[in-house]
C-alpha cells in the first residue's frame, strides 16, 4: 500500500468525510521520482464543526502521527466543514512552489 493510500484510509475510517483528495506534491519538490514525501490533504468533515483550524489540524495529524514521523516530509492541509466547503465552491487552494529546488524547473 502506498503512503496516500495510507493517509486517505486513516483519515476515512477516522472522520467518515464527506470529501476528501490526497495529493502528492513530490514530484513539485527536489525529490526523487517516485517520491511519497509531500502531500496536501483536503478534508470537509461535519466535525470539524466549531472546531477551530489549530484543533482541526491536530486532529489529522494525530490521525497521522506515524506517517509524519517515518515518511512525509510535509503536510498541506484544508480543513473544511460542509458549509466552508460550499462557500469556497468546493476549489482547493494552489500549493505555492518549492523554493528549495524543484527537479522539475531544472
Amino acid at each position: 500500500m502506498t503512503i496516500q493510500q495510507t493517509i486517505e484510509n486513516k483519515i476515512i475510517s477516522s472522520l467518515q468525510p464527506a470529501h476528501l483528495e490526497v495529493i502528492n506534491e513530490s514530484h513539485m519538490h527536489n525529490v526523487p521520482p517516485g517520491s511519497e514525501s509531500h502531500f496536501k490533504v483536503v478534508v470537509v468533515c461535519d466535525q470539524f464543526e466549531g472546531v477551530n483550524r489549530v484543533k482541526r489540524h491536530q486532529t489529522i495529524n494525530g490521525i497521522l502521527t506515524s506517517e509524519l514521523k517515518n515518511d512525509i516530509h510535509a503536510l498541506s492541509l484544508q480543513t473544511m466543514t460542509a458549509a466552508e466547503w460550499a462557500s469556497k465552491g468546493g476549489e482547493i487552494i494552489a500549493s505555492p512552489q518549492c523554493l528549495g529546488g524543484s527537479k522539475a524547473d531544472q
